[in-house]
């Protein structure tokens, strides 16, 4: 009888802390809160119109090349590719704070979205095709005003962009690519964590950091570099771009979806199934957790 008591008393108590966000459990109050602007904003991103969709794919393509603009700015100037990359946060801090849409950003959000049930697997491709295809187009138009404008830094761009495609395809890109890929997609689960802009601005500025002035090689961000260094005569053909982009883009996608999407996925799997459900546990167990915190 007392056994039977004792245990009881544990299942009660294991119960009342892992509503409450005691534990490190599944279902603590800030992974829930997480959880649920993680779908909403998957949700709205997966269910824009095709003109929404389109412009803030263009507008990605124009906030990275802002970045790149200060970039070479802080390159002419101190020639420091950790200070350039720093940089070149404020692109991605321009990404965030215009909800604009970058093409790896994509990964962890709609797809936590379709899982929980909020939206189809096509319109999933429709996010990831239409977004990566306007951030190339709307990067390309854009570096082009900015060699225009200043002809005198693109000697910056021809020699970030030719280390970018100097090794090829070896182990060594690989990694750089996966880690990436990664790396953009974590951010922007931090992002969605963070309280204020100023934590924004923070994170923004460490994933130029560690991108950008690490070498890092990103499908979309490198290839807007590219452009502008094409746009200001560097000797790479479309073609050999093409080439390097074929690779690289499926290797960040694999850095975004499996190292950073797909444990984040195992996490919080209870509450994508929940909400799959429609049974809303989310709400309920933050109201639980409420209620024993004040008792």
């Amino acid at each position: 009888m007392t056994y039977h008591l004792l245990m009881s008393d544990q299942s009660s108590s294991e119960t009342k802390r892992r509503a409450s966000g005691r534990t490190d459990q599944p279902l603590e109050d800030e992974l829930v809160q997480e959880f649920q602007n993680t779908v909403q904003e998957g949700t709205d991103r997966l269910h824009r119109t095709w003109r929404a969709l389109i412009i803030t794919g263009l507008f990605g393509g124009i906030d990275v090349g802002l970045g790149i603009l200060a970039m070479m700015a802080v390159m002419d100037a101190t020639g420091s590719k950790l200070l350039s990359g720093i940089a070149f946060g404020i692109g991605l801090l321009a990404l965030r704070l215009a909800h604009s849409e970058l093409f790896t950003e994509d990964f962890l959000l709609p797809i936590n979205a379709v899982v929980a049930g909020h939206g189809s697997w096509l319109s999933l491709v429709r996010l990831w095709t239409v977004t990566l295809v306007t951030n190339l187009a709307g990067g390309w138009a854009f570096m082009w005003v900015v060699v225009a404008a200043f002809p005198d830094m693109t000697d910056s761009l021809i020699k970030v962009s030719s280390g970018y495609v100097a090794d090829g395809l070896t182990f060594e890109t690989v990694c750089l690519a996966l880690i990436a890929g990664s790396t953009i997609t974590l951010m922007t689960r931090m992002q969605q964590g963070a309280g204020n802009d100023v934590m924004t601005a923070i994170i923004s500025l460490i994933g130029g950091l560690l991108v950008v002035g690490m070498g890092m090689l990103h499908g979309a961000l490198n290839s807007i570099v590219m452009f502008g260094a094409m746009h200001a005569g560097w000797d790479y053909s479309y073609t050999d771009w093409l080439v390097w982009f074929a690779w690289v883009i499926p290797l960040n996608m694999v850095g975004g979806l499996v190292i950073i999407t797909l444990p984040r996925l195992i996490r919080t799997w209870e509450l994508l199934m929940a909400e799959r459900r429609g049974e809303r546990i989310s709400e309920a167990t933050i109201e639980d957790g409420e209620e024993d915190q004040d008792d």
